[in-house]
């Protein structure tokens, strides 16, 4: 089992109106992971994963792909603090 990080990442594109944060939350859902989905005023999306390393990794590589709604044009991911969080959010 991985140790467990927190990454946010800023998704850019057309991403909102287009169910790109319940997609996220199915990811996330799926994969066990805590965080939140939320619209930004500037259009993009910003997303808060927290779990073991490799569940945060797939999603945040399944971020862009193919089962993404919209039209992804970046996707930047930072690490942060683990905060210990449960659940996952939309916001």
């Amino acid at each position: 089992m991985s140790p467990d990080v927190r990454v946010r990442v800023l998704v850019s594109g057309i991403v909102q109106g287009v169910g790109y944060r319940w997609f996220v939350r199915g990811l996330a859902d799926a994969a066990g992971l805590a965080g939140s989905a939320r619209n930004l005023p500037d259009g993009r999306v910003e997303v808060e994963l927290e779990g073991p390393a490799d569940d945060v990794r797939a999603v945040v590589a399944a971020l862009d792909g193919p089962r993404a709604p919209g039209s992804v044009t970046g996707v930047v991911s930072e690490d942060r603090a683990v905060q210990g969080g449960q659940g996952f959010t939309t916001a």
